[in-house]
């Protein structure tokens, strides 16, 4: 059964929604949930405090972190991310529960190498590092081009995956809508500022999203020590080639997709300025393993946004939906 969320029917259907297939406690009002993560909120040490370590394989060195403890979780960046890009509140939730890993891509951050532009490539920096850790299967998951990373690696090694967590991103191949002018403007950008965080990754039409764009920007500036590389200009073009090559989907990773066995799940804002979660719609009724949850007032980053709501559909998803035999 899929699920599509949108910002009128947000707040009646999230009760409904979490009793019929997610089993969630969720607040019926969307909101209280950005109320809860003030500035106030302890948040959990150890994503802050996780030190940088490297996994030597296949003549390269994948930079990576590992947090909590549980059954293995892989997430796959976004463009331009590196180990200092994700919101260590999300990490930390998620690693209550979960053994959460991420890493810098060959060529990207402290990792060596170049960064393929050929999607497939790339999934195999996920295959090296779970091969060094020693992980037959795991739960993988992406954000924006690491949905991209996350989707191709389901397709090319579904044996290894026993859930993929999708947020913020397009499924392969041809899709309807296009990114807005603005995101690509604003992208481009050398350094981006908390200005262009909001463009980016949250709704800039409201309050909320807004101010929850504060709350998470003043949570990744906590970390001061260990701190990653960010991405230089001169390496954006290698990652809109790979982004071309999912699109191509010379694999046909979106037939594929519909037919795993494994279950996927979308996370999305209602308006996602480069990855809109419209281009998902043609697929619901032909991928039976696809639930979509579409989050109000929120954009390209909704898990930095509704954390602890984020958090708990990622971990219900998980807990109840099981491979079809």
């Amino acid at each position: 059964m899929k699920i599509i969320f949108n910002t009128a029917k947000a707040i009646l259907l999230a009760s409904a929604m979490s009793a019929l297939l997610l089993n969630c406690n969720s607040t019926p009002e969307i909101k209280d949930t950005v109320v809860k993560e003030s500035p106030d909120k302890r948040i959990p040490p150890s994503s802050l405090a996780a030190p940088t370590e490297y996994a030597t394989v296949a003549g390269k060195k994948i930079a990576y972190r590992s947090i909590g403890h549980g059954d293995p979780m892989i997430f796959c960046n976004r463009f331009r991310g590196v180990l200092d890009s994700w919101d260590p509140a999300f990490l930390d939730q998620l690693a209550k529960e979960f053994r959460v890993i991420i890493f810098d891509y060959s060529g990207i951050g402290l990792s060596s190498g170049e960064l393929p532009t050929v999607i497939a490539e790339v999934a195999e920096d996920v295959k090296d590092l779970a091969d060094f850790l020693k992980l037959d299967k795991f739960i993988i998951g992406g954000w924006s081009y690491g949905g991209t990373v996350a989707q191709t690696f389901s397709v090319r090694y579904p044996q290894m995956i026993t859930h993929t967590i999708l947020i913020g991103t397009n499924p392969p191949g041809q899709n309807p809508n296009p990114p807005e002018e603005i995101f690509l403007k604003t992208s481009a950008k050398p350094v981006n500022d908390l200005a262009d965080e909001i463009i980016l990754f949250f709704e800039p039409a409201s309050a909320i999203s807004r101010e929850a764009a504060k709350l998470s920007h003043d949570r990744i500036a906590q970390r001061v020590n260990d701190k990653d590389i960010p991405v230089p200009v001169e390496k954006f073009a290698r990652y809109f080639m790979g982004i071309a090559d999912y699109a191509k989907d010379t694999m046909n990773a979106r037939e594929k997709l519909g037919k795993l066995s494994t279950p996927l799940l979308c996370l999305s804002g209602d308006h996602d300025c480069v990855c809109p979660v419209e281009n998902w719609y043609p697929l619901t009724r032909k991928m039976r393993n696809l639930q979509i949850i579409m989050l109000p007032d929120a954009g390209h980053g909704p898990q930095h946004q509704y954390v602890d709501l984020s958090v708990k559909y990622i971990s219900d998803f998980i807990n109840h939906t099981t491979v079809k035999k």
